[in-house]
């Protein structure tokens, strides 16, 4: 298996969660021994955001790291597990929600895809990019 970022790369839809963790120093880290979820968004999820958003993020590399770290939780949290939270602690620091009534949502955001393993912890695909408050 690979680790989360390898993973990610691998499955082509997340070029601009990849070149985001590059520009923030994120990459070592994330290649790391973890473990770690990832609520990962898609290059859609970063389309959705308004224009030029994800080039102002690249820009300023302390709120894109606030960004980024705010999708990551330590541990391996299986989708079995999440389901059973109403919220978890981030990296960034702050809690995100989680309401598992209708599927899995991850604040505002739809886990599409859970689970996708990798060698350093586990991947769930989110369709809206997290911000913190």
């Amino acid at each position: 298996m690979a680790d989360i970022v390898d993973t990610a790369v691998k499955t082509g839809s997340f070029n601009t969660l990849a070149a985001a963790l590059k520009a923030a120093g994120l990459v070592e880290t994330l290649k790391g021994a973890g473990p770690f979820t990832v609520f990962a968004p898609t290059d859609e999820a970063f389309a959705k955001l308004p224009e030029g958003t994800v080039d102002g993020l690249l820009k300023d590399i302390p709120q894109l790291k606030k960004i980024l770290t705010y999708h990551v939780v330590s541990g391996k949290v299986m989708a079995a597990d999440v389901t059973k939270l109403k919220s978890a602690k981030t990296v960034q620091g702050s809690d995100v929600k989680i309401d598992a009534s209708n599927g899995v949502k991850i604040n505002d955001s739809q886990v599409t895809a859970p689970d996708v393993a990798a060698d350093n912890g586990v991947i769930h695909i989110i369709d809206t990019v997290l911000i913190p408050a």
